[in-house]
């Protein structure tokens, strides 16, 4: 089939690898966002998935919205047979979605109806999940509603971070894209509405959602900041000034007020509202990531001084 692929972020990468590689399908242009600016010096850089589109000469189509007339004129003159999605982060109108003759083919992780929304993977470790996955689905205009054609499923690990679980999904989400363009193809491949039972919404976490209550359950504070890293990163306060955290260890039996800090030569042990959890990274605010240990040299915290 002729694909146009539309994705941003490195997530992408996988599935547009893969389709690049098939020998039953051909890319003929990439969709993604605008460059924007990143990095130190806030330079104008392309996204992940148009420098890889650049790289095997692929041409890159960059609308501000996928409903402007001009860009629905390019879609348009390309012939498109489906239009495989990952992780595109923009909203298409139903006159964009209406050029394919297949549609438009999702890869989202989760196993839905389950996380509908823009952060799946952050909400079902925040939520304590055991099991996540990816799903393909044809789109529609409501939010991750289409009907669904394929899933793979992943257990979540104890130490997963939302950068983790979504680096393992991106690999097997893509072989499960690859699949179900094959099934579409061949006429073999069914999508199937999903259930009505089950729903369950995944808003983007912001800066101020990962700030961390140290009034929690030890439990929460580690699925938070696992759900959180590497982004936004999940944060607390010290002195006035703000501290990333990274992922923490529950420390069964032991005991602390909330936020209290306990500083010793090679721990650091920060209480909850119920054990105490053991500090891995931290990144002071204007500053490099570094160990718990370092930086509680650097500060040396006082006998009663909490965080937060």
């Amino acid at each position: 089939m002729r694909l146009v692929f539309a994705g941003t972020p490195e997530t992408a990468l996988p599935s547009l690898r893969t389709l690049i590689d098939s020998p039953r399908h051909e890319v003929v242009a990439v969709i993604t966002r605008p460059d924007a600016q990143s990095g130190r010096g806030r330079k104008v850089h392309p996204s992940p998935v148009a420098a890889l589109a650049e790289e095997a000469g692929i041409e890159v189509l960059r609308p501000q919205k996928a409903g402007d007339p001009a860009f629905l004129d390019q879609l348009r003159a390309l012939e498109p047979d489906c239009c495989p999605v990952v992780a595109y982060g923009a909203l298409l109108p139903q006159s964009a979605l209406d050029v394919p003759r297949h549609g438009w083919i999702n890869l989202h992780f989760s196993v839905l109806p389950a996380w509908r929304g823009a952060a799946p993977v952050q909400h079902a470790i925040l939520h304590g999940d055991e099991i996540t996955g990816a799903t393909t689905f044809q789109i529609v205009k409501e939010l991750d509603a289409g009907p669904v054609y394929g899933v793979v499923t992943e257990e979540i690990r104890a130490t997963d971070t939302s950068g983790t679980l979504l680096e393992r999904l991106s690999v097997s989400g893509a072989g499960l894209l690859a699949a179900t363009l094959d099934g579409v193809e061949d006429g073999t491949l069914e999508a199937r509405p999903q259930p009505a039972d089950g729903v369950t919404i995944a808003p983007k976490i912001n800066v101020d959602d990962a700030r961390i209550d140290w009034a929690k359950p030890a439990m929460h504070v580690d699925r938070l900041v696992r759900a959180c890293t590497p982004n936004p990163g999940a944060w607390t306060e010290f002195r006035g000034r703000r501290v990333k955290v990274g992922p923490v260890r529950v420390v069964p039996g032991e005991r602390l007020a909330p936020g209290r800090i306990a500083a010793t030569k090679t721990t650091v042990l920060v209480g909850t509202a119920t054990h105490a959890v053991e500090l891995g990274e931290v990144q002071p605010q204007g500053k490099r990531l570094m160990g718990a240990g370092e930086w509680a040299r650097g500060v040396r915290p006082e006998g009663e001084e909490v965080f937060g």
